[in-house]
């Protein structure tokens, strides 16, 4: 017979065995909602691909005519009553969609039979490999190069989620640029909001611009990994600073705003400090600007901020804060320390010179920010010029 009665846990010694156990039991259970809905988002993108091809094959509006998307709509929404997703604008997107990667993995595969079809004592691997890579842009090995008649859907596109996508083709000015985000989006997990900010502040031109010494301080495979986390110019557009201001203001104002400092920075980005004191045996003491910590690669980012242009002297003391670094701040298994100096505006020759022999990782880049007069004394001076003009 049922009756009402309370469970307990009495009967039962729940040790530190079992608790480990729940633990794991709990991450592969979330394991497995993320599988399953990795695999959802895939499947019903490659249906989404599937459709915007078939509409392609089909030159479907040139046969249907101009009143075929909404009737496709309307006859789609009716055989799934339950299903989002079939408005005549999304099934738009799904053509555009599958049209903009096609003719762009067909531009690729037609580059790469050209560059075949060249006499073998005028190839070069490394040229050959360098032409490749600058179409492709970082894109990633795992895109999918495959052309013809039944052409699938990239593996990794299914682990991009389809409004992730849309933005991505519709905002990307290139194929290249396109495959960028992507990658950016499947690697790092990049929410929309995330992914919406990077392409308004055009991260696929700036990141990696800053000039740095990173291939004669890293080892091959971290130079290239370093330079793509630094940028060049970094917007700061988010301050509001009077004409004059000195490096003091600008740090001020950068650390009162500092989430949005780390946002500017990219993701990974972990604020450290400002301005903390390195005393040394002799009684000397000096204040690096600001420490970041770059947590996907484990290594230490001391920034410099100028606020004027950039002289060589500067090198020299960022070379120092980056040693400090490295004796003092880094630990076991983390990675070599970085520089970075940000300042006003840069001579390209005089900052590679300057970088050439440093023996520390460090890299210059340049700020933009909306520099704004105090509104008081512009309203003083604006009133003042009206008052002598009326005495005239």
């Amino acid at each position: 017979m049922n009756e009402p009665k309370f469970i307990y846990r009495d009967g039962m010694l729940a040790d530190n065995d079992y608790v480990q156990w729940l633990k794991d039991l709990k991450a592969r259970y979330r394991q497995c909602q993320a599988k399953a809905a990795v695999k959802v988002n895939t499947a019903m993108l490659e249906f989404y691909w599937s459709l915007g091809r078939d509409i392609i094959q089909k030159k479907a509006e040139s046969k249907w005519g101009s009143g075929f998307f909404n009737q496709l709509s309307l006859d789609m929404r009716a055989m799934f009553p339950d299903e989002r997703g079939f408005s005549s604008a999304n099934l738009r997107y799904m053509k555009r969609w599958f049209e903009f990667y096609y003719q762009g993995l067909l531009n690729l595969h037609q580059v790469g039979e050209e560059i075949g079809q060249l006499p073998v004592e005028e190839i070069e691997a490394a040229n050959r490999q360098r032409r490749v890579d600058e179409i492709v842009h970082q894109a990633g090995e795992e895109i999918c190069h495959q052309v013809g008649d039944e052409f699938e859907m990239p593996v990794i596109f299914g682990t991009v989620p389809w409004k992730h996508h849309v933005y991505i083709f519709t905002k990307s000015q290139s194929f290249d640029e396109a495959l960028f985000y992507i990658n950016k989006v499947a690697s790092e997990g990049w929410s929309r909001v995330y992914l919406e900010h990077q392409i308004d502040e055009d991260l696929y031109q700036t990141q990696g611009s800053a000039i740095t010494n990173f291939e004669s301080t890293l080892p091959s495979p971290q130079s290239k990994l370093v330079q793509e986390i630094l940028k060049d110019p970094y917007d700061l557009s988010f301050l509001t600073m009077k004409a004059k201001y000195d490096e003091h203001e600008l740090e001020e104002a950068l650390v009162a705003n500092v989430t949005q400092f780390l946002l500017e920075l990219g993701k990974g980005f972990s604020y450290v400090g400002r301005q903390m004191e390195l005393q040394m045996p002799g009684g000397q003491t000096f204040f690096p600007d600001l420490v970041f910590y770059f947590i996907p690669q484990h290594r230490y980012i001391i920034i410099e901020l100028k606020a004027v242009k950039y002289i060589p002297e500067f090198a020299g003391k960022l070379n120092f804060y980056v040693t400090a670094a490295d004796e003092l701040l880094r630990g076991e298994g983390d990675s070599p320390s970085v520089g970075l100096i940000i300042c006003k505006s840069k001579d390209k020759t005089v900052v590679e010179w300057s970088l050439k022999d440093i023996n520390k990782p460090l890299g210059v880049a340049t700020y933009q920010l909306q520099e704004v007069v105090d509104r008081t004394v512009a309203e003083l001076e604006l009133k003042k010029k009206q008052k002598k003009e009326d005495g005239e």
